[in-house]
């Protein structure tokens, strides 16, 4: 494992470097999601270069941004006990945006215009920035993505075919714990009875995904509603069922395709995401 903080001297590197070779974005706190990521990549590439970045112009909420967890020194011995080639990029702001911390802006499809873009202003403007930003600059063969954030890997998806990047996005199962959570960089900060009250989460899209055929759409939500209403810390912010490629709102009742659940949940100051294929 070699780590860089420097872009310039990374990319000389990479240019010395076999083809193919895999990168993993991420804003460190890794987790065993993290890790599955590493993991397929090295299972696909000569070399991967994983990212440890929190990337401030997707943060629409300043505390937020404070309180996101950082520990880089437990981020590299976990990277340093898998085998195979890993540099590790974890740069400075000013490495990335210079004096100027402010997003580009994207033509996003309308992507982000629902679920997370709707209640989170300018989030996938700041992820469009840096994505783009690491995959023209280091230009991996492969990037993958979680399906945890499955709205930001569309529009990952999106902004690579629109600017013809070369990268092909693979998108790679959400990792959950025994209790369906799914794993998540935030779950860091919860306690053990808030933890064991957020797999409420998974057990509400079961629920959901188990009645999205059988009843209308309106019927759905209000029982999903009902659902989190009998636990007064879950703080339902929203539910929906979307197209998977187009992200617009369906009702399964109503079409044979498939869709995929999406919520957002509170629990206390911590703000939790989480979707469910529905084949």
């Amino acid at each position: 494992m070699q780590v860089f903080d420097a872009s310039q001297s990374l990319v000389e590197q990479l240019s010395k470097e076999t083809q193919p070779i895999g990168m993993v974005p991420t804003m460190g706190a890794l987790h065993l999601g993290h890790l599955s990521l590493i993991k397929k990549a090295l299972s696909e590439n000569k070399t991967v270069l994983v990212s440890i970045f929190i990337n401030p112009t997707q943060f629409d909420d300043k505390v937020d941004l404070e309180n996101y967890p950082i520990n880089i020194e437990a981020d590299l011995r976990k990277i340093e006990q898998l085998p195979g080639q890993i540099f590790v990029y974890a740069p400075k702001v000013n490495d990335i945006y210079g004096k100027l911390v402010t997003s580009k802006s994207f033509d996003l499809g309308g992507l982000d215009q629902v679920m997370e873009g709707e209640k989170r202003s300018g989030h996938f403007q700041g992820v469009a920035t840096i994505v783009s930003h690491f995959l023209k600059i280091f230009t991996p063969t492969h990037a993958y993505f979680g399906e945890k954030d499955f709205q930001q890997l569309r529009i990952i998806e999106h902004i690579t075919q629109s600017l013809e990047l070369r990268t092909k996005i693979i998108g790679c199962p959400i990792i959950r714990e025994k209790s369906g959570l799914a794993m998540s960089s935030r779950n860091s900060r919860l306690s053990t009875s808030e933890r064991k009250l957020a797999a409420k989460i998974f057990e509400g899209l079961k629920f959901a995904k188990s009645n999205a055929k059988k009843e209308s759409y309106g019927t759905l939500k209000k029982m999903v509603m009902d659902f989190f209403e009998k636990y007064d810390e879950l703080d339902l912010e929203y539910f929906t069922i979307a197209d998977p490629k187009t992200l617009k709102e369906v009702d399964l009742k109503k079409t044979i395709d498939s869709g995929r659940c999406f919520i957002a949940v509170h629990l206390g100051k911590i703000r939790l995401i989480d979707n469910l294929d529905i084949p």
